[in-house]
């Protein structure tokens, strides 16, 4: 239902003639507010449900909200039907800069102490947005989704594309946008932060789920140099039988920067890409490979594009067609040109070119610099005309345009035709061409339906979360500092419904560490502990990815086994692979019932206030606390002060070396410094008990509580009343069936859980194609209660055991056909 006020609108003093400021229920709980013009969406996919709204004078009420104007002060206010104020809207603005574009401005009351959240990957080690102010604006360390949230259960999504001003101030809390035609808002009222969520999502799209490999172990590096050396990862991996299930190939597979992003293995180190894919899938891993945003001018995209007015005008990475020096040659400039993502035209281009990877077995993509890269900026070339706007008007949904024009091009591909056991070739136009018999590929989805998008990317705009994509948070430098603002970063992202987010582990520029010359900092020990610690942390991230330039990051650049940085690299990547039973459960709780992976803990611990800006700890899906150890131990950190261009700061870094010790001093470390225990203080959230992960000691909520720490062990403890699934040590997912899972149980509360199975890697979920299993505890009976099997799917387990663990060490395994069973403690 739309209802209609007029209002005066004041610009520069000057009476304009009078605006329509539009009020409309998109749902009981959500209000779209305009004033001027609408937005033109990119991002709304949600119809208005026909919404009972009654009205008494300027008060619009719902079976949710009460939403009522001030005329004296042309405001409105966001109540509960219970008369709470939620929020009220203070003064607004539309100040004419161009012909079509006006800057437009609202700002917003708060309360005193009201905690605000979200906007995006913000690092700068904070979660609560009060008294903020950021120009937001998509980078390459920091992505913008517009998106807001309260303490007090309410939402706001801020429906503009331009770079924005976000500040909060004693003056009201205020975005102001560069270009629009109107202020253009969603309010939402869903009484707690996965209420907002699910609200988001409701407006946006929902998350489809990974492929179940995605969710095992990627190693990468910048870069590997030769198809010999990628696949060289993958069977040193195999040989150490380290898990592994992802080998990514970065740039310059290409060849030269005049060739940037041909998307296609044209340099002579990687004449035969398709083989080295085929390879790759052989030895039972998956491929992802590094495309842009941007392309050279010798390539074929690049003359395409030009000729249709495709391409921006701006200065992008990499500035230089020579790649081998640094800083750039400037007198060789690149030519390379970032392409008109807005355009439905350039992304069907972009695909039709792209989709020569997709057919050689590319399982999953890599976009890098979809922010994009924009260099020296210009009054011009904001001013660019770009498909449905400016680049000033458009900016900062550049990554979601990029990212929804694969998804959706790759979802529309004719599905595989072929039986389980015979793979395809595929024509330029997608239909099936000559078959040819091979074992199942696993870039096909079993029974022959076309394989699930995986895409992961380094920008990320609202809504996003509906294309099959993924966001690490850019080239991050390797400190103790940035490791800590990690994750309330990736909180912050995931509270404005985006789920999906991962870092490099260890670092991007790992530089500084290399004080025994190139390359030598995985043998240095103040990088060994920082990588150590943040794979702990890259442990409960959706992606699990070591990456990083300077150095690589193999496990065994780091020692080898039976040492202690070696051990505990491998123990987390092998404790990640008994995780995957849990985590994909977690996916299917994501994808149905707007759940997160990363949780900040007022998430579910809402009145424990000192949780309210808590940057050290999170849940992990619903049952699991994360509370990865973020500062040194053993060494004394370093610090780093880097950017996105040049890596590191060398003169910082000559002072450190002075702090921190020479590097005679860094030599003598050895690997007996990490063999001792140390201790590290976390807090638990009060309203449950806790249980550590490790010792299955019991702690009492409300505390802070001080633990013996090792370098192999991250703090994780585990809610009352959890059921925790874990599946079987694997070199590859896949590689084992889960017909014997442990069933961890967790006493104290009532508890349930779902265990949720299918295919793997299809869409045939979407069509009811899998199954769950409900696990519930009845805490007063001690009695666990496996439920009957709901659904099914091809190659489904029809028996299977489940040993059922308790945390006094009773264990007990039972049958289990599909029928219910109850187990008693």
């Amino acid at each position: 239902m739309r209802k209609l006020l007029t209002i005066a609108l004041l610009l520069a003093g000057i009476t304009c003639q009078a605006q329509d400021v539009k009020i409309e229920f998109i749902t009981p709980s959500i209000v779209h507010v305009v004033k001027g013009q609408p937005t033109k969406t990119l991002v709304i996919t949600a119809q208005p449900q026909n919404v009972a709204v009654t009205q008494k004078g300027n008060t619009w009420t719902s079976s949710e909200l009460t939403v009522k104007l001030n005329p004296e002060i042309q405001s409105l206010t966001f109540m509960t039907n219970k008369g709470k104020v939620l929020l009220k809207e203070e003064g607004w603005s539309l100040i004419r800069k161009t012909i079509d574009e006006w800057e437009v401005s609202q700002t917003f009351q708060l309360d005193k102490d009201e905690a605000i959240y979200g906007l995006g990957t913000i690092q700068n080690g904070k979660m609560n947005r009060r008294g903020e102010k950021k120009r937001m604006e998509q980078s390459n360390l920091e992505d913008f989704q517009n998106v807001l949230q309260s303490i007090k259960g309410w939402g706001i999504y801020w429906e503009n594309y331009s770079p924005t001003l976000f500040e909060d101030n004693a003056q009201g809390m205020t975005f102001t946008s560069e270009a629009g035609q109107g202020v253009d808002y969603y309010f939402m009222y869903g009484g707690s932060a996965d209420g907002v969520i699910a609200q988001m999502r409701y407006l946006t799209g929902d998350v489809p789920m990974f492929p179940l490999w995605t969710y095992g172990y990627w190693q990468s590096k910048e870069r590997y140099k030769t198809a010999a050396e990628t696949e060289g990862i993958v069977d040193q991996y195999r040989a150490l039988q380290v898990p592994l299930d992802g080998i990514i190939q970065d740039w310059q597979y290409w060849g030269s920067n005049y060739l940037w992003n041909a998307m296609d293995f044209l340099s002579e180190d990687f004449s035969n890409g398709k083989q080295m894919i085929d390879n790759v899938h052989a030895k039972h891993a998956h491929f992802m490979i590094s495309i842009w945003a941007s392309f050279g001018p010798q390539t074929q995209q690049f003359r395409e594009l030009n000729e249709k007015g495709l391409l921006l005008p701006f200065e992008t990475w990499p500035q230089s067609g020579i790649s081998h020096i640094w800083p750039p040659r400037m007198d060789y400039p690149s030519g390379v040109k970032v392409y008109d993502a807005f355009s439905p035209e350039a992304r069907a281009i972009y695909w039709k070119h792209l989709k020569r990877l997709y057919d050689y077995g590319t399982d999953a993509w890599w976009m890098d610099s979809t922010d994009p890269d924009f260099f020296n900026p210009r009054e011009s070339d904001y001013a660019h005309k770009v498909y449905g706007g400016t680049w000033r008007s458009q900016r900062n949904a550049f990554p979601l345009e990029t990212v929804r024009g694969i998804y959706e091009a790759q979802r529309s591909l004719t599905p595989d035709p072929s039986p389980k056991g015979e793979g395809s070739k595929y024509s330029q136009d997608g239909k099936a061409a000559d078959k040819v018999t091979t074992p199942l590929s696993p870039w096909r989805g079993a029974g022959g339906e076309a394989k699930r998008v995986f895409i992961m990317t380094r920008s990320s705009f609202a809504g996003q979360q509906h294309y099959g994509s993924n966001m690490w948070s850019g080239d991050v430098n390797s400190s103790w500092d940035m490791l800590r603002k990690q994750v309330p970063a990736g909180l912050s992202f995931s509270l404005t419904g985006n789920p999906n987010f991962n870092t490099d582990i260890g670092g991007f520029f790992c530089n500084a560490y290399n004080t025994q010359g190139p390359a030598s900092a995985p043998r240095n020990p103040q990088f060994q502990e920082l990588y150590v610690r943040w794979m702990q942390y890259g442990l409960f991230c959706p992606v699990f990815r070591s990456h990083g330039a300077d150095a690589p990051r193999e496990i065994w650049q780091f020692g080898k086994k039976g040492e202690p940085v070696y051990d505990a690299i491998e123990k987390m990547i092998r404790l990640r692979y008994r995780l995957i039973p849990y985590l994909y459960s977690t996916a299917w709780q994501v994808t149905t019932n707007n759940d997160s992976y990363q949780r900040p803990l007022f998430s579910d611990f809402a009145s424990d206030k000192k949780v309210w800006n808590m940057t050290d700890e999170f849940m992990f899906g619903r049952s699991i606390l994360a509370a990865p150890i973020v500062d040194p131990q053993y060494t004394e950190e370093k610090i780093v002060r880097t950017d996105a261009m040049t890596g590191w700061d060398r003169e910082n870094d000559k002072i450190e070396k002075l702090k921190n010790g020479s590097n005679n001093q860094l030599q003598s470390f050895n690997s007996s410094i990490f063999q001792s225990s140390k201790t590290a203080t976390k807090y638990l959230p009060k309203g449950t008990a806790w249980y550590d992960f490790w010792t299955n000691k019991r702690y009492q909520g409300g505390q802070t509580v001080t633990l013996t720490t090792t370098l192999d062990r991250v703090p994780m403890f585990v809610r009352a009343g959890s059921i925790l699934p874990l599946g079987p040590e694997m070199q590859y997912v896949g590689e084992k069936s889960w017909d014997n899972l442990e069933i961890r149980v967790y006493p104290g509360a009532d508890g349930q859980f779902t265990l949720y199975e299918d295919e793997g890697d299809n869409y045939n979920y979407e069509k009811g194609m899998y199954s769950v299993i409900r696990f519930a505890w009845n805490d007063k009976t001690h009695t666990l209660t496996i439920g009957e099997r709901q659904g099914s799917y091809p190659g489904m387990l029809s028996e299977r055991a489940f040993t059922v663990v308790w945390p006094d060490g009773t264990t007990k395994t039972v049958n289990y056909n599909g029928s219910e069973v109850r187990i008693d403690n």
